[in-house]
């Protein structure tokens, strides 16, 4: 591909090669007659292409000979402004086409602080920002992934939102479309059209309404939307796991996760009652051991990658684990190549030992909160006798580093489980000098990292307060100030993005003016600390009249909540359940030990 910007001027940015294209395994097709899909993803290049939900929806799109699927990415502030000072509008990579040459534009909404950066792309493209003021001549906008769980923050900008598996449904929209274009259809009846295929939401057809106090006291269709409008989206489903591509596109540059990664399952049966991704993405399905050997053959010999990451929720529940090892580890010695696990549950450490035969990283763990209290609180299912023994066990296999995540602001944690974040990880530093002298051969490391509780839809927390930030970093300073070892460094989250996560996570469609008003004001990479503006989302707030801390607040059991009207599958009863049995710091068994009746229809109860 040839960019629309000129070879000289692109050496003057930083990273030039984040635009240039043309990498190993990318697809360029003839565009002519057949449909053409823009997959954007509002973020930097490096992260985009560490995103596998991205590689899995290019080639899968691109497997269909009458769909063209092609890359964007959010430009870094050099670029854009190249882009603004050369006349140009943002391109595709495959093609160096303008976006508004599409006839879809997808962005996959992973993170709620990347909405300002849709908005950016949209503008770079010369596309109208919200949906009402686009006509016939702009591609469609769409958008999924995870926070498409609660689509009305975004409402006014995207014509239409895909809740669920990308698999599931997308052939259906991508051969209704292809038929609609050739009898010359309008946007309108395209949208009109596909209001009732699984995981289809277009907000233009749905009416909010609002009590005095600001809570939803109303949403339905609208009059005037298509008579088979559902009052209920149902999520796309995918009852198993099939595609998976032969290869990767592996970047020119280096990407923030470079490796090959093998998806072992999607879903997850623990129920951590915190984990919005264990809920929405239920039930846990799994891809079969000798299938994922041999897409790991077919992704080292085609990418040439050093490195394979096995990602899941949580690996080490994949059932056939071990086999799966064993398997992994013969192939990477013949390869010479790295194993590595995103993050690894301590209790479920019996097939560590063979992975560090192979060349392997340091080790993550997630033990989340400090005291048992709270982890039994948050359905953690983790012992502290489980961490500490693990943590030795990791420790005899010749890991001397090991980074340890938690949560700050979990419901009902006090100080005490705050200082318990510090007591931890001081006796996991203690089981290290219970090894003999001769097995320390370094001083051991420990790095924690507290990140700022958001609470999140269709979770049992979606009801409870996040804490401010003034809260937050009170925490954070007493939880550092308690660290006295000398082995353990701390890190924590900015509690003011957290704070504006939180709002965009459980916000209505009134937010839509919000998030509009903060990016013309300047508000892009507000994910980046070095970009994030909080006085300027506060300035955003107060010009459009709304109170942000009316979307922090604790939310009623009888209140509608802007996603309602979306079905993941898990019952709201279930999730009240959850969260009652949180408050009595209550175990809920996994779902393969014991079914909790969430709504959701799966096989664990077979096992």
């Amino acid at each position: 591909m040839m960019s629309a910007i000129a070879s000289e001027k692109l050496l003057k940015i930083e990273k030039p090669g984040r635009y240039t294209g043309g990498e190993v395994n990318t697809i360029v097709k003839k565009c002519e007659g057949i449909t053409r899909f823009a997959f954007c993803f509002p973020d930097v290049y490096e992260i985009g292409m560490s995103h596998l939900g991205l590689q899995i929806l290019y080639f899968f799109m691109n497997r269909r000979e009458d769909t063209a699927c092609e890359r964007a990415f959010m430009p870094w502030p050099d670029m854009a402004e190249l882009l603004q000072n050369e006349n140009e509008p943002l391109f595709a990579l495959e093609s160096g086409d303008a976006l508004g040459k599409f006839d879809f534009i997808g962005f996959t909404l992973q993170y709620e602080m990347s909405y300002t950066n849709i908005l950016a792309m949209l503008d770079l493209a010369r596309i109208p920002l919200r949906a009402a003021h686009r006509g016939e001549e702009f591609p469609i906008i769409c958008a999924g992934g995870p926070c498409a769980t609660n689509p009305e923050p975004m409402a006014e900008f995207i014509d239409f939102f895909y809740i669920g598996d990308g698999e599931a449904s997308l052939d259906e929209i991508l051969n209704l479309y292809a038929a609609h274009k050739k009898s010359g259809g309008t946007k309108l009846e395209f949208l009109q059209k596909i209001t009732n295929i699984a995981g289809v939401y277009v907000p233009a057809f749905y009416d909010a309404s609002y009590n005095l106090d600001g809570t939803l006291s109303g949403f339905a269709p609208s009059d005037d939307a298509p008579t088979q409008t559902p009052k209920s989206v149902q999520r796309a489903f995918l009852p198993r796991l099939e595609f998976f591509p032969e290869t990767l596109i592996t970047p020119l540059i280096e990407a923030t996760q470079s490796r090959a990664v093998l998806e072992l399952a999607r879903g997850c049966m623990r129920g951590c009652r915190f984990c919005q991704a264990g809920f929405i993405y239920r039930p846990m399905r799994e891809r079969g051991v000798n299938e994922l050997l041999v897409q790991s053959l077919q992704l080292l010999e085609n990418t040439g990658f050093e490195e394979i990451s096995l990602l899941s929720l949580s690996a080490c529940d994949y059932a056939d684990f071990e086999e799966l090892v064993d398997g992994l580890v013969e192939i990477c010695k013949k390869k010479r190549v790295n194993i590595s696990l995103p993050s690894t549950r301590l209790d479920a450490l019996s097939a560590l030992s063979k992975i560090k035969t192979a060349r392997t990283s340091s080790l993550t763990v997630a033990p989340e909160a400090g005291s048992q209290r709270l982890r039994d609180a948050i359905n953690k299912n983790l012992t502290e006798e489980e961490i500490l023994s693990g943590c030795y066990r990791a420790f005899k296999l010749g890991y001397d580093k090991l980074k340890l995540y938690f949560m700050s602001g979990l419901p009902s944690e006090t100080m005490e489980d705050s200082f318990a974040v510090a007591e931890l990880s001081e006796k996991i530093v203690e089981e290290y000098y219970k090894l003999p002298p001769e097995e320390r051969k370094r001083a051991v490391s420990i790095g924690i990292s507290t990140a700022c509780f958001v609470p999140k839809p269709f979770t049992p927390f979606q009801w409870v307060a996040q804490e401010s930030p003034e809260e937050f970093a009170r925490k954070q300073r007493e939880v550092k100030s308690s660290i006295r070892k000398k082995q353990i460094t701390y890190r924590y989250h900015d509690s003011k993005t957290a704070f504006i996560e939180g709002i965009l996570a459980r916000g209505d469609r009134r937010l839509s003016a919000v998030i509009e008003t903060a990016y013309k004001n300047g508000a892009i990479f507000d994910g980046w600390t070095e970009h994030f503006k909080y006085d300027t989302w506060l300035e955003a707030f107060e010009k459009s009249n709304i109170n942000p801390t009316f979307y922090t607040r604790e939310r009623s059991p009888n209140e509608i909540l802007p996603w309602d009207f979306i079905n993941i599958g898990v019952k709201k009863d279930f999730l009240l359940r959850e969260w009652e049995n949180s408050k009595a710091a209550k175990i809920t068994p996994d779902c393969r030990k014991h079914c909790a009746g969430c709504g959701v229809r799966c096989d664990y109860k077979k096992l």
